[in-house]
């Protein structure tokens, strides 16, 4: 097996985690709210002999189907009952999945060859057919998937079928980071017949080739899989495996503790010390691939002067964003990539806090007096709370800031139209490669939806992004992220607010429980000791 882009270059990082999203309850000391949580000994032995895994995280999935949706809660469940042609391990470097090897023919075709015997759920075995119906279904225009930008690199029509279990894979150009763009979760390999049977129920009746299979859907509450028992890799760790929707962060942990839940996704800051003191229960805690920031919608005064976005950049300090909304977790970020992303600038100089180089570049910039700007977030405790850090600080330098308050949908529709002024948002690079952090949200073609919020439209930006595209020589193609992460930070579309830290808990009879860097966390070694 060749790899294109080696496999140290994840070495720098000793351990990776998944994305967060983490929301404040904004009430009172939570310990002091729900009180001592008592677990029954005889439930817990009865859960043991059952064999049955529960985990909580905070949202129900919108639907099974992986092409059609690109969220986390979705891809949680997903990852269980579909895989991939490549896989990534707990350090992103990829690995064999439903390929066992794969080559390299020339710049835009790839050479793969699948496991033999590898069952889907309705027992029809997987063959090089069921790849090129799943790649094309994912870039048909009609299927509207959100996620089809995950392969849009690829020939799908054009995918030659060598033999049942051999094929080659053409590109439309040379894309240096496909391999982790095959082992996104948004590209689980579909069983044809049962596409076709099921249609537009797919999303509720889903077939892959994972090692838990669909069972039942209580919609709002709680999604059931099964173990399959002929999966290629043998049984996985537990019969069942429940994924429950309990969106009130204390109420996760109050489940956690009482053994409602043996996993909970997403433990929130002000529940950290809760959780890892207690004597039956474990957390683990990881820095993730996500970065929060604040931006700036450069087509619209005054944020089409760089002058005014690096002023607020030396105005602003983030510390208080860990300290007070985060309570600790994660930590200020320096630059538009997490730390833990292949490709992140190291050594890259943000901006220290200067209020007198903060005044002096707005007076030059013709706004002495400060000016009124409505800053938009949408309805998370977080974002609300960063937003008023950002209001109280920018209050220092005249600038008077409005805090609108959003709903998620419109929020998005209306960011991608151009409509705001200042907003807080996220992004997460959860290939754990540079370019899935960068291309999307700083290159001029894909502004608005694509991710590209603040309309930042920089040739040299343009054409470093692309060559890193392009590039298979490693040092290469790192000195094109390295350069251009200096001149975003130059060019400040953003504030780098925060990194992200994921948290999670679990009872203490839970074992092998590894965090995957993108949050879609693989249970199937989990077992359950009595």
């Amino acid at each position: 097996m060749r790899s294109l882009l080696g496999k140290k270059h994840l070495m720098l990082v000793l351990a990776l985690v998944g994305i967060v999203a983490f929301s404040l309850t904004g009430c009172g000391d939570p310990d002091e709210e729900a009180g001592e949580q008592d677990v029954d000994p005889d439930e817990v032995e009865e859960k043991l002999d059952e064999d049955v895994l529960i985990v909580a995280q905070g949202a129900d999935a919108p639907t099974l189907d992986p092409q059609a949706e690109n969220d986390q809660p979705s891809s949680r469940i997903t990852e269980q009952i579909f895989e991939t042609l490549l896989d990534q391990d707990e350090n992103m470097e990829v690995q064999p999945g439903l390929a066992k090897d794969w080559e390299v023919i020339d710049d835009t075709t790839y050479k793969f060859e699948l496991r033999e015997g590898v069952k889907f759920h309705n027992g029809e075995e997987l063959t090089a057919d069921d790849i090129k119906f799943t790649y094309q279904r994912l870039l048909d225009e009609d299927t509207a998937s959100p996620g089809a930008f995950i392969l849009d690199m690829v020939d799908a029509d054009n995918i030659e079928i060598i033999d049942d279990y051999t094929f080659e894979l053409p590109l439309h150009e040379p894309f240096a980071p496909i391999e982790f763009h095959l082992a996104h979760s948004v590209t689980g390999i579909l069983n044809e017949d049962a596409v076709n049977e099921h249609g537009d129920d797919f999303g509720q009746n889903p077939v892959g080739t994972g090692p838990f299979k669909f069972s039942d859907w209580d919609v709002g509450d709680r999604v059931y899989l099964e173990r399959f028992d002929d999966h290629w890799r043998g049984k996985a760790g537990v019969r069942e495996l429940h994924f429950r929707n309990v969106e009130e962060d204390t109420n996760r942990t109050i489940e956690l503790e009482t053994g409602g839940a043996d996993i909970i996704y997403d433990v929130s800051p002000t529940d950290l010390d809760r959780v890892e003191e207690a004597e039956e229960l474990n957390l683990m805690r990881e820095d993730d691939l996500s970065t929060e920031y604040v931006g700036f919608n450069m087509e619209v005064e005054p944020f089409d002067d760089k002058r005014v976005r690096q002023a607020i950049n030396y105005a602003l300090t983030m510390e208080p964003v860990v300290e007070n909304v985060y309570y600790g977790l994660g930590q200020p970020a320096r630059g538009p990539l997490a730390p833990a992303v292949y490709g992140a600038h190291e050594d890259l100089e943000g901006y220290e806090h200067d209020l007198d180089k903060a005044k002096e570049l707005l007076a030059d910039a013709g706004y002495e007096d400060g000016f009124e700007v409505e800053l938009w977030t949408n309805e998370q405790q977080q974002r609300e709370d960063i937003a008023e850090i950002v209001q109280g600080q920018l209050s220092q330098i005249g600038i008077d800031v409005d805090i609108s308050v959003r709903e998620w949908g419109a929020y998005l529709e209306e960011t991608a139209q151009g409509e705001h002024e200042m907003f807080v948002l996220g992004w997460v690079s959860v290939t754990g490669d540079a370019d899935y952090g960068l291309y999307s949200v700083f290159h001029s073609d894909e502004h608005g939806a694509a991710g590209n919020r603040t309309f930042l439209a920089n040739e040299e930006v343009d054409e470093l992004l692309e060559k890193g595209r392009e590039a298979f020589d490693e040092e290469e193609r790192l000195e094109y992220y390295r350069e251009v992460q200096e001149i975003i930070t130059e060019e400040a579309p953003w504030v780098f607010t925060h990194v992200g830290e994921q948290a999670v808990g679990m009872r203490d009879y839970v074992e092998n429980f590894t965090i995957n860097p993108a949050g879609h966390h693989s249970l199937f070694d989990i077992t359950l000791s009595k």
